[in-house]
């Protein structure tokens, strides 16, 4: 893909591939000079004349991988994985496959690398938590996502909307019969277009023709007065490149060059100190004070294949000595395309952090770093299992614009963030006022679906974020507390307080039972509901309150069914109760249970209610011994 041009780690002559035989010359050859689309021609026709092996079976793998072909790097490190292969090749393989939503599959190959690389954060990451996914699936969404007219059949990506109401972004549209031999596509340009914020309609596309060469030009990154742009070029556009006599082929970088605005016209170009012809600074994007740049490299230093770096902007083309943003941003995998926000907040795609496929984009509030604050994955529908890069936001406009290759080609589309509460829960002993410290707060959806479950601060609170006008409720509890639930009312935005009042537990306790509220189950179903959950936890507390305690659940279903299939029913729910109170660190000995299936309702009826099932549908416990 092209964009993947920008942030290229370039192999240069001392690292590139010898030919395997005379038969794989010309498609080595071809490869080494990043001629990828080529290369891919010879190693397939020796498949086809039967000259195909492991080694050309993984320079497929490879170059498929490198012009993100996942379908078909997939199929040939299949080939390639047969014999033992280096460490990387089963990540990229596992890359491969979770970009085609093998999620699965992929994780296999991810153990195969963990195992071979132990070290590596990012098998670390993957071994610490193999079951991210769900995760991130689950994530409240942040952004609503929708297409932009700007895009064509051709590549399109890293629009910036700049104080002067354009959107500058990047684009291969030029009508150039000249084309990079990466991936067959003519170079890159840049280009802008008006954009109403009013009606999100956008004016007449138009080429930045001052900028743009013969070369690669883009991404860029405007100055909050509009005055400076920094954007990214190939360096032969300068003369500046590594002349690989051998192949007879001259290996550019991409470099950060400076512009000034004069008369209305982009000039003055400077190329950065610290740029270089042995690797490649891109992706720039300048903070709003104008005095930091951060961009992308991977110059010595850097902890993976490209990493994100930043750099002092003094002024009177004075810089400092650019440095790494660390290992809370950075993996041995690639990061690229960071973005700054006029908060300070970071945008950036990255290939070595727990994604759904591909490149995805996570944020990081630089100004809580000091706080353990952590890279997160932004989620859907930003994120897909394709390469998700380039995300911009205007804190002004309150839009953002990233690129996606979701659709075949590379696009671009407009994140428009989803309105959300700030709603605070306070959990309080409803008798003292005073705040309880570690009790568990779970929101719920409107259709009771836990979303995600916290414990309470010393302060007695907990925060969540919820979209606006929806309806959630609160589930608080704390052993020695009765639960409670809370409804969080529909909210147009802003923040918004939940008291949370829990009453110390005065549970009924008779010589012949622990009387609690109905533990009732779902229809055909033996599962501990959450409300249930809540409610068998007193009896936990009474358990742990009188240690010679032992308990006898009595089960029951409603008249639904046959008897039969109710009596197994009814056992398989005084199973899930039993357990349910043994998890929470009763000792088996002292609880036990049996099912009585619709032998003994609670309401005797023919033509019950639903309210009538509902509370047949019961458990009873009844105190052996005291």
């Amino acid at each position: 893909m092209k964009k993947l041009y920008i942030v290229l780690i370039l192999v240069f002559a001392a690292n590139t591939i010898k030919a395997q035989n005379k038969d794989t010359q010309k498609a080595d050859k071809l490869y080494a000079q990043l001629e990828y689309v080529d290369a891919v021609k010879e190693y397939l026709s020796l498949v086809n004349k039967g000259k195909g092996d492991a080694y050309v079976y993984k320079q497929l793998a490879d170059a498929y991988y490198n012009m993100f072909n996942t379908v078909e790097a997939a199929k040939w490190y299949a080939k390639v994985v047969d014999t033992p292969q280096d460490a990387e090749t089963y990540y990229k393989y596992g890359q491969m496959l979770k970009a085609n939503g093998k999620y699965e599959e992929s994780n296999k190959q991810m153990k195969v690398f963990a195992s071979k690389m132990p070290n590596d954060e990012r098998a670390r990451a993957f071994m610490e938590n193999p079951d991210y996914l769900p995760k991130i699936l689950d994530r409240q969404k942040a952004f609503n996502v929708k297409t932009t007219a700007i895009n064509t059949d051709k590549s399109e990506f890293g629009a910036v909307l700049a104080g002067d109401n354009n959107v500058y972004f990047t684009s291969t549209r030029n009508k150039s019969k000249r084309t990079d031999g990466w991936n067959d596509e003519p170079y890159l340009d840049i280009y802008y277009v008006s954009y109403n914020a009013a009606d999100a309609t956008f004016g007449k596309v138009e080429e930045l023709t001052e900028l743009n060469t013969k070369w690669h030009e883009g991404p860029v990154s405007i100055t909050a007065d509009g005055n400076t742009m920094y954007f990214a070029r190939d360096s032969q556009a300068d003369k500046n490149f590594v002349n690989d006599k051998k192949l007879r082929t001259k290996f550019g970088v991409v470099n950060i060059y400076k512009a000034t605005k004069q008369d209305g016209k982009w000039g003055n170009l400077k190329s950065l100190p610290f740029n270089s012809k042995t690797y490649s600074t891109s992706s720039p994007s300048i903070s709003k004070d104008g005095k930091t740049l951060y961009f992308s490299s991977d110059m010595p230093g850097t902890m993976g294949q490209s990493d994100i770096w930043k750099v002092s902007v003094n002024g009177d083309d004075s810089y400092g000595s650019p440095e790494n943003v660390g290992k809370k941003i950075n993996t041995e995998g690639k990061e690229q395309f960071p973005f700054i926000t006029d908060d300070n907040v970071l945008y950036f795609s990255s290939s070595g952090r727990q994604g759904l496929g591909g490149l995805d984009v996570f944020s990081i509030d630089l100004n809580k770093m000091g706080e353990d604050g952590m890279a997160k994955n932004v989620g859907k529908p930003v994120n897909t299992e394709k390469d998700d890069f380039a995300f911009s936001f205007n804190t002004a406009k309150n839009i953002g614009f990233f690129s996606s290759n979701r659709g075949g080609n590379d696009d671009i589309f407009i994140a428009e963030p989803v309105c959300s509460v700030e709603a605070t829960t306070i959990v309080t002993d409803a008798k003292t006022g005073q705040p309880i410290e570690g009790a568990r707060v779970a929101i719920l959806d409107a259709k009771k679906n836990i979303i995600e479950t916290r414990s309470t601060a010393a302060n007695g609170e907990v925060m969540y974020m919820v979209e606006c006008n929806k309806e959630y409720s609160i589930q608080a509890s704390k052993d020695g507390y009765d639960s409670g639930v809370f409804a969080i009312a529909k909210n147009k935005g802003g923040k918004t307080k939940v008291d949370a009042p829990l009453s110390p537990i005065d549970v009924i306790v008779t010589e012949t039972e622990v009387v609690l509220k109905d533990i009732n189950f779902e229809y055909n179903k033996s599962n501990i509901t959450p409300e249930g959950a809540f409610e068998l936890d007193k009896l936990v507390q009474v358990l742990k309150n009188n240690d010679k305690m032992v308990i006898f659940v009595k089960s029951h279903t409603d008249n639904r069914g046959k008897d039969e299939y109710n009596m197994e029913l009814s056992d398989r729910r005084a199973k899930s109760t039993v357990q349910y109170v043994i998890s929470k660190g009763v000792d088996a000995s002292r609880i036990s249970g049996k099912g009585y299936g619709e032998s003994e309702p609670k309401i005797s009826c023919t033509e019950c209610t639903e309210e009538q099932h509902a509370q047949n549908r019961r458990s009873e416990f009844l105190i052996v011994k005291k």
